[in-house]
Protein backbone atom coordinates (compact mmCIF):
# COMPACT_ATOMS: atom_id res chain seq x y z
CA UNK A 1 0.00 0.00 0.00
CA UNK A 2 2.98 2.35 0.26
CA UNK A 3 3.00 2.50 -3.53
CA UNK A 4 -0.64 3.63 -3.54
CA UNK A 5 0.08 6.52 -1.18
CA UNK A 6 3.12 7.55 -3.24
CA UNK A 7 0.94 7.67 -6.37
CA UNK A 8 -1.54 9.98 -4.62
CA UNK A 9 1.25 12.29 -3.46
CA UNK A 10 2.82 12.42 -6.94
CA UNK A 11 -0.51 13.24 -8.58
CA UNK A 12 -1.28 16.17 -6.31
CA UNK A 13 2.25 17.60 -6.56
CA UNK A 14 2.17 17.42 -10.36
CA UNK A 15 -1.35 18.76 -10.95
CA UNK A 16 -0.59 22.53 -10.97
CA UNK A 17 1.78 22.14 -13.91
CA UNK A 18 -0.33 19.82 -16.04
CA UNK A 19 -2.47 22.41 -17.83
CA UNK A 20 -1.16 25.75 -19.07
CA UNK A 21 -3.40 26.36 -22.05
CA UNK A 22 -3.53 30.05 -22.95
CA UNK A 23 -5.18 32.13 -25.66
CA UNK A 24 -4.99 35.79 -26.47
CA UNK A 25 -8.79 35.90 -26.88
CA UNK A 26 -10.88 35.29 -23.77
CA UNK A 27 -14.38 33.93 -24.41
CA UNK A 28 -15.83 33.01 -21.05
CA UNK A 29 -19.27 31.41 -21.29
CA UNK A 30 -21.67 33.25 -19.00
CA UNK A 31 -25.16 32.20 -17.89
CA UNK A 32 -27.94 33.23 -15.57
CA UNK A 33 -27.89 31.72 -12.06
CA UNK A 34 -24.18 30.80 -12.15
CA UNK A 35 -24.28 29.92 -8.43
CA UNK A 36 -25.78 26.56 -9.48
CA UNK A 37 -22.25 25.49 -10.49
CA UNK A 38 -20.76 26.33 -7.06
CA UNK A 39 -20.44 23.48 -4.56
CA UNK A 40 -23.16 24.04 -2.01
CA UNK A 41 -21.87 21.46 0.48
CA UNK A 42 -18.56 21.11 2.30
CA UNK A 43 -17.83 17.50 1.33
CA UNK A 44 -17.94 18.15 -2.43
CA UNK A 45 -16.09 21.43 -1.96
CA UNK A 46 -13.28 19.60 -0.16
CA UNK A 47 -12.99 17.24 -3.14
CA UNK A 48 -12.50 20.03 -5.68
CA UNK A 49 -16.16 20.82 -6.51
CA UNK A 50 -17.02 17.32 -7.68
CA UNK A 51 -19.70 14.76 -6.92
CA UNK A 52 -21.01 13.01 -10.02
CA UNK A 53 -19.10 9.77 -9.29
CA UNK A 54 -18.16 10.03 -5.61
CA UNK A 55 -19.73 7.67 -3.08
CA UNK A 56 -23.39 8.34 -2.18
CA UNK A 57 -24.15 10.90 0.53
CA UNK A 58 -26.89 13.32 1.59
CA UNK A 59 -25.62 15.97 -0.85
CA UNK A 60 -26.06 13.92 -4.03
CA UNK A 61 -28.99 16.10 -5.14
CA UNK A 62 -26.73 18.79 -6.64
CA UNK A 63 -24.27 16.39 -8.29
CA UNK A 64 -25.90 13.08 -9.18
CA UNK A 65 -29.29 12.27 -7.60
CA UNK A 66 -29.25 8.69 -8.89
CA UNK A 67 -26.79 7.90 -6.07
CA UNK A 68 -29.66 8.07 -3.57
CA UNK A 69 -30.77 4.57 -4.65
CA UNK A 70 -27.49 3.31 -3.12
CA UNK A 71 -27.84 5.16 0.19
CA UNK A 72 -27.11 3.19 3.37
CA UNK A 73 -29.70 4.93 5.60
CA UNK A 74 -33.42 5.34 5.06
CA UNK A 75 -33.54 9.07 5.84
CA UNK A 76 -30.89 11.73 5.33
CA UNK A 77 -31.22 15.41 6.15
CA UNK A 78 -28.54 18.02 5.55
CA UNK A 79 -27.96 21.73 6.02
CA UNK A 80 -24.93 23.57 4.61
CA UNK A 81 -23.65 27.15 4.61
CA UNK A 82 -21.02 28.74 2.36
CA UNK A 83 -19.91 32.37 2.93
CA UNK A 84 -19.19 34.14 -0.38
CA UNK A 85 -16.68 37.00 -0.70
CA UNK A 86 -16.16 36.52 3.02
CA UNK A 87 -12.99 38.64 3.00
CA UNK A 88 -15.01 41.67 1.84
CA UNK A 89 -18.56 41.36 3.19
CA UNK A 90 -20.42 39.26 5.72
CA UNK A 91 -23.92 39.01 4.24
CA UNK A 92 -23.39 37.19 0.93
CA UNK A 93 -23.73 33.42 1.22
CA UNK A 94 -25.11 30.20 -0.25
CA UNK A 95 -27.33 28.06 1.98
CA UNK A 96 -28.66 24.60 1.21
CA UNK A 97 -31.23 22.23 2.72
CA UNK A 98 -31.62 18.67 1.46
CA UNK A 99 -33.71 15.63 2.42
CA UNK A 100 -33.69 12.12 0.95
CA UNK A 101 -35.71 8.99 1.65
CA UNK A 102 -34.71 5.55 0.42
CA UNK A 103 -38.15 4.04 -0.02
CA UNK A 104 -37.01 0.45 -0.54
CA UNK A 105 -34.12 -1.60 -1.88
CA UNK A 106 -34.53 -0.19 -5.39
CA UNK A 107 -35.75 3.41 -5.21
CA UNK A 108 -35.48 6.72 -3.40
CA UNK A 109 -36.78 10.26 -3.61
CA UNK A 110 -35.18 13.51 -2.49
CA UNK A 111 -35.66 17.27 -2.50
CA UNK A 112 -33.53 20.31 -1.83
CA UNK A 113 -33.55 24.09 -1.57
CA UNK A 114 -30.51 26.20 -2.49
CA UNK A 115 -30.58 29.92 -1.69
CA UNK A 116 -28.03 32.53 -2.76
CA UNK A 117 -28.26 35.82 -0.86
CA UNK A 118 -26.43 38.82 -2.28
CA UNK A 119 -26.82 40.73 0.97
CA UNK A 120 -28.52 44.07 1.54
CA UNK A 121 -28.17 47.13 -0.67
CA UNK A 122 -29.22 50.61 0.52
CA UNK A 123 -30.61 52.86 -2.25
CA UNK A 124 -30.54 56.65 -1.76
CA UNK A 125 -31.55 59.53 -4.03
CA UNK A 126 -29.25 62.00 -2.23
CA UNK A 127 -27.30 62.39 1.02
CA UNK A 128 -30.46 63.38 2.94
CA UNK A 129 -32.45 60.38 1.73
CA UNK A 130 -32.73 57.77 4.52
CA UNK A 131 -32.74 55.15 1.76
CA UNK A 132 -34.48 51.85 1.41
CA UNK A 133 -33.13 48.34 1.65
CA UNK A 134 -33.10 45.88 -1.26
CA UNK A 135 -32.09 42.24 -0.92
CA UNK A 136 -31.36 40.63 -4.32
CA UNK A 137 -31.34 36.84 -4.20
CA UNK A 138 -31.60 33.66 -6.21
CA UNK A 139 -32.94 30.24 -5.27
CA UNK A 140 -33.78 26.83 -6.73
CA UNK A 141 -36.22 24.22 -5.44
CA UNK A 142 -36.06 20.68 -6.80
CA UNK A 143 -37.27 17.12 -6.39
CA UNK A 144 -35.85 13.78 -7.55
CA UNK A 145 -36.89 10.18 -8.06
CA UNK A 146 -34.11 7.58 -8.33
CA UNK A 147 -34.59 3.97 -9.43
CA UNK A 148 -32.20 1.01 -9.64
CA UNK A 149 -32.35 -0.72 -13.01
CA UNK A 150 -30.02 -3.43 -11.72
CA UNK A 151 -28.07 -4.22 -8.56
CA UNK A 152 -25.25 -1.99 -9.78
CA UNK A 153 -26.83 0.81 -11.83
CA UNK A 154 -29.48 3.47 -11.14
CA UNK A 155 -31.07 6.33 -13.07
CA UNK A 156 -32.76 9.45 -11.74
CA UNK A 157 -34.91 12.28 -13.05
CA UNK A 158 -34.99 15.66 -11.32
CA UNK A 159 -37.39 18.58 -11.76
CA UNK A 160 -36.26 22.05 -10.73
CA UNK A 161 -37.81 25.51 -10.30
CA UNK A 162 -35.38 28.43 -10.64
CA UNK A 163 -35.88 32.04 -9.58
CA UNK A 164 -33.42 34.92 -9.95
CA UNK A 165 -34.50 38.21 -8.32
CA UNK A 166 -31.59 40.54 -9.11
CA UNK A 167 -33.20 43.52 -10.87
CA UNK A 168 -34.22 46.38 -8.57
CA UNK A 169 -37.71 47.84 -8.97
CA UNK A 170 -36.62 51.22 -7.61
CA UNK A 171 -34.17 51.58 -10.47
CA UNK A 172 -36.15 49.93 -13.27
CA UNK A 173 -39.95 49.88 -12.95
CA UNK A 174 -40.13 47.21 -15.66
CA UNK A 175 -37.83 44.89 -13.74
CA UNK A 176 -39.09 41.55 -12.46
CA UNK A 177 -37.73 38.31 -11.13
CA UNK A 178 -36.58 35.82 -13.76
CA UNK A 179 -38.19 32.40 -13.49
CA UNK A 180 -37.50 29.16 -15.30
CA UNK A 181 -37.49 25.41 -14.81
CA UNK A 182 -34.91 22.74 -15.39
CA UNK A 183 -34.64 18.97 -15.66
CA UNK A 184 -31.72 16.70 -14.74
CA UNK A 185 -31.09 13.21 -16.13
CA UNK A 186 -28.45 11.26 -14.23
CA UNK A 187 -27.04 7.77 -13.78
CA UNK A 188 -24.70 6.08 -11.31
CA UNK A 189 -22.83 2.77 -11.41
CA UNK A 190 -21.28 1.06 -8.38
CA UNK A 191 -19.67 -2.35 -8.77
CA UNK A 192 -19.63 -5.20 -6.30
CA UNK A 193 -16.67 -5.33 -3.94
CA UNK A 194 -13.77 -6.98 -5.75
CA UNK A 195 -11.15 -9.15 -4.04
CA UNK A 196 -7.71 -8.06 -5.28
CA UNK A 197 -4.16 -9.03 -4.30
CA UNK A 198 -3.52 -6.78 -1.30
CA UNK A 199 -6.87 -5.12 -0.83
CA UNK A 200 -10.49 -5.14 -1.97
CA UNK A 201 -11.91 -2.55 -4.33
CA UNK A 202 -15.01 -1.08 -5.92
CA UNK A 203 -15.51 0.86 -9.15
CA UNK A 204 -17.77 3.91 -9.40
CA UNK A 205 -19.00 5.87 -12.41
CA UNK A 206 -21.63 8.49 -13.10
CA UNK A 207 -23.07 11.10 -15.44
CA UNK A 208 -25.47 14.02 -15.04
CA UNK A 209 -26.99 16.33 -17.64
CA UNK A 210 -28.33 19.08 -15.39
CA UNK A 211 -30.44 22.22 -15.75
CA UNK A 212 -32.00 21.39 -19.12
CA UNK A 213 -34.47 24.23 -19.47
CA UNK A 214 -35.53 27.46 -21.18
CA UNK A 215 -33.66 30.76 -21.08
CA UNK A 216 -34.65 33.51 -18.64
CA UNK A 217 -35.23 37.26 -18.99
CA UNK A 218 -35.35 39.94 -16.30
CA UNK A 219 -37.74 42.33 -18.06
CA UNK A 220 -40.19 42.48 -20.94
CA UNK A 221 -38.35 42.47 -24.23
CA UNK A 222 -35.01 42.14 -22.46
CA UNK A 223 -32.11 39.90 -23.35
CA UNK A 224 -32.70 36.22 -22.72
CA UNK A 225 -29.99 34.37 -20.80
CA UNK A 226 -29.17 30.68 -20.86
CA UNK A 227 -29.35 28.80 -17.59
CA UNK A 228 -26.23 26.70 -16.77
CA UNK A 229 -27.08 23.46 -18.58
CA UNK A 230 -24.13 21.19 -17.83
CA UNK A 231 -22.72 17.79 -18.70
CA UNK A 232 -20.75 16.02 -15.95
CA UNK A 233 -18.90 12.71 -16.38
CA UNK A 234 -16.81 10.97 -13.76
CA UNK A 235 -15.29 7.74 -12.52
CA UNK A 236 -13.48 6.49 -9.48
CA UNK A 237 -12.20 3.54 -7.49
CA UNK A 238 -12.32 2.67 -3.78
CA UNK A 239 -9.29 0.97 -2.27
CA UNK A 240 -10.73 -1.01 0.68
CA UNK A 241 -7.79 -1.91 2.92
CA UNK A 242 -7.34 -5.20 4.72
CA UNK A 243 -7.62 -3.72 8.20
CA UNK A 244 -11.39 -3.67 7.67
CA UNK A 245 -11.70 0.00 8.65
CA UNK A 246 -9.78 2.12 6.13
CA UNK A 247 -10.83 3.10 2.61
CA UNK A 248 -9.24 5.40 0.03
CA UNK A 249 -11.41 6.69 -2.78
CA UNK A 250 -9.91 8.37 -5.84
CA UNK A 251 -12.14 10.12 -8.38
CA UNK A 252 -11.79 12.06 -11.65
CA UNK A 253 -14.46 14.28 -13.18
CA UNK A 254 -14.94 16.48 -16.26
CA UNK A 255 -17.65 19.09 -16.89
CA UNK A 256 -18.79 21.10 -19.89
CA UNK A 257 -21.42 23.81 -20.05
CA UNK A 258 -23.93 22.93 -22.77
CA UNK A 259 -24.30 26.59 -23.71
CA UNK A 260 -23.12 28.18 -26.98
CA UNK A 261 -19.75 29.93 -27.03
CA UNK A 262 -19.86 33.76 -27.35
CA UNK A 263 -19.12 34.70 -30.97
CA UNK A 264 -16.45 37.01 -32.30
CA UNK A 265 -18.36 40.17 -33.19
CA UNK A 266 -17.57 42.98 -35.62
CA UNK A 267 -19.13 46.30 -34.60
CA UNK A 268 -19.79 48.53 -37.64
CA UNK A 269 -16.96 50.08 -39.59
CA UNK A 270 -13.58 51.24 -38.33
CA UNK A 271 -15.28 54.23 -36.69
CA UNK A 272 -17.77 52.03 -34.85
CA UNK A 273 -20.68 53.11 -37.07
CA UNK A 274 -23.36 50.69 -38.20
CA UNK A 275 -24.74 47.52 -36.67
CA UNK A 276 -22.87 44.63 -35.10
CA UNK A 277 -22.69 41.22 -36.71
CA UNK A 278 -21.14 37.86 -35.94
CA UNK A 279 -18.08 37.12 -38.07
CA UNK A 280 -17.54 33.66 -36.57
CA UNK A 281 -20.36 31.43 -35.29
CA UNK A 282 -21.14 31.41 -31.61
CA UNK A 283 -23.88 32.40 -29.16
CA UNK A 284 -26.74 34.07 -31.06
CA UNK A 285 -29.76 35.69 -29.44
CA UNK A 286 -32.28 33.49 -31.29
CA UNK A 287 -30.74 30.11 -30.36
CA UNK A 288 -33.16 28.01 -28.31
CA UNK A 289 -31.92 26.12 -25.28
CA UNK A 290 -32.33 22.77 -27.08
CA UNK A 291 -30.40 23.92 -30.13
CA UNK A 292 -27.85 25.50 -27.82
CA UNK A 293 -27.08 22.14 -26.21
CA UNK A 294 -26.14 20.57 -29.54
CA UNK A 295 -24.47 23.73 -30.87
CA UNK A 296 -22.23 23.93 -27.80
CA UNK A 297 -20.15 20.97 -29.00
CA UNK A 298 -18.98 22.61 -32.21
CA UNK A 299 -19.38 26.38 -32.24
CA UNK A 300 -16.19 27.64 -30.59
CA UNK A 301 -14.54 30.23 -32.88
CA UNK A 302 -11.15 28.67 -32.13
CA UNK A 303 -12.22 25.28 -33.41
CA UNK A 304 -11.64 21.91 -31.76
CA UNK A 305 -8.81 23.15 -29.51
CA UNK A 306 -11.10 25.78 -28.00
CA UNK A 307 -13.90 23.25 -27.55
CA UNK A 308 -11.51 21.07 -25.52
CA UNK A 309 -10.58 24.06 -23.34
CA UNK A 310 -14.25 24.49 -22.45
CA UNK A 311 -14.07 21.29 -20.40
CA UNK A 312 -13.11 21.70 -16.75
CA UNK A 313 -11.55 18.78 -14.89
CA UNK A 314 -10.98 17.81 -11.28
CA UNK A 315 -9.18 15.07 -9.36
CA UNK A 316 -9.72 14.07 -5.73
CA UNK A 317 -8.74 11.61 -3.02
CA UNK A 318 -10.67 10.79 0.16
CA UNK A 319 -9.49 8.69 3.10
CA UNK A 320 -12.14 7.38 5.49
CA UNK A 321 -11.71 5.39 8.69
CA UNK A 322 -14.54 3.27 10.07
CA UNK A 323 -17.07 5.51 8.28
CA UNK A 324 -16.61 8.00 11.12
CA UNK A 325 -13.63 10.13 10.06
CA UNK A 326 -12.55 11.42 6.64
CA UNK A 327 -9.72 13.47 5.13
CA UNK A 328 -10.18 14.94 1.65
CA UNK A 329 -8.20 16.77 -1.02
CA UNK A 330 -9.07 17.82 -4.54
CA UNK A 331 -7.90 19.98 -7.41
CA UNK A 332 -10.07 21.86 -9.93
CA UNK A 333 -8.81 23.26 -13.25
CA UNK A 334 -10.33 25.56 -15.86
CA UNK A 335 -8.53 26.92 -18.95
CA UNK A 336 -7.07 30.40 -18.62
CA UNK A 337 -9.19 31.86 -21.41
CA UNK A 338 -12.41 30.24 -20.10
CA UNK A 339 -12.44 31.64 -16.57
CA UNK A 340 -9.05 30.61 -15.13
CA UNK A 341 -10.50 28.96 -12.04
CA UNK A 342 -7.77 26.81 -10.56
CA UNK A 343 -7.79 25.82 -6.93
CA UNK A 344 -6.72 23.21 -4.42
CA UNK A 345 -9.30 22.22 -1.82
CA UNK A 346 -8.97 20.32 1.44
CA UNK A 347 -11.57 19.06 3.85
CA UNK A 348 -12.47 16.79 6.72
CA UNK A 349 -15.53 14.96 7.96
CA UNK A 350 -16.64 13.52 11.28
CA UNK A 351 -19.63 11.35 12.13
CA UNK A 352 -20.83 10.46 15.61
CA UNK A 353 -24.12 8.85 16.58
CA UNK A 354 -25.70 9.44 13.12
CA UNK A 355 -24.71 13.12 13.06
CA UNK A 356 -22.09 14.19 10.53
CA UNK A 357 -20.01 17.37 10.31
CA UNK A 358 -18.10 18.37 7.15
CA UNK A 359 -15.58 21.20 6.73
CA UNK A 360 -13.62 22.42 3.69
CA UNK A 361 -11.15 25.14 2.75
CA UNK A 362 -10.02 26.46 -0.64
CA UNK A 363 -6.57 27.64 -1.82
CA UNK A 364 -6.50 29.44 -5.18
CA UNK A 365 -3.64 28.45 -7.53
CA UNK A 366 -4.60 30.93 -10.26
CA UNK A 367 -3.58 34.53 -10.82
CA UNK A 368 -7.33 35.23 -10.69
CA UNK A 369 -8.36 35.03 -7.03
CA UNK A 370 -11.40 32.95 -6.20
CA UNK A 371 -14.27 34.64 -4.31
CA UNK A 372 -14.18 31.56 -2.04
CA UNK A 373 -10.46 31.74 -1.26
CA UNK A 374 -9.81 31.63 2.46
CA UNK A 375 -13.42 30.59 3.14
CA UNK A 376 -14.29 27.87 5.64
CA UNK A 377 -17.41 26.00 4.54
CA UNK A 378 -19.34 23.65 6.76
CA UNK A 379 -22.32 21.32 6.72
CA UNK A 380 -24.36 19.11 9.05
CA UNK A 381 -26.03 15.82 8.14
CA UNK A 382 -28.46 13.69 10.13
CA UNK A 383 -28.91 10.00 9.23
CA UNK A 384 -31.76 8.00 10.73
CA UNK A 385 -34.21 5.22 9.99
CA UNK A 386 -33.52 1.74 8.64
CA UNK A 387 -30.06 0.71 7.49
CA UNK A 388 -29.38 -0.81 4.07
CA UNK A 389 -26.53 -3.12 3.07
CA UNK A 390 -25.15 -3.04 -0.45
CA UNK A 391 -23.79 -6.41 -1.74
Amino acid sequence: MKKVFLVFIAIFLAIPSISNAQDNDTRVITTALPFLRIAGDARSAGLGDMGVATSPDAWSQQWNPSKYAFGLREHKFGVAYTPYLGNLVNDIAIAQLVYSNRINDNSAFAGSLRYFSLGSITLRQDVNDPGREESPNEFVLDGTYSLKLSEQFALAVTGRFLRSDLRIQGVDSDASAANSFGVDISGFYQSEELALADFNGRWRGGFNISNIGPKVSYDQGGQENFIPTNLALGGGFDFILNDGFSKIGVTAEVNKLLVPTPPIREVGDENGNGTSRDIISGQDDDVTFINGIFQSFGDAPGGFSEEIREFTWALSAEYTYDDSFALRAGYFNEANDKGARKFLAMGAGFEFSSIGIDLSYLFSTSRVRSPLEGTLRFGLTFNFGDEYTEY
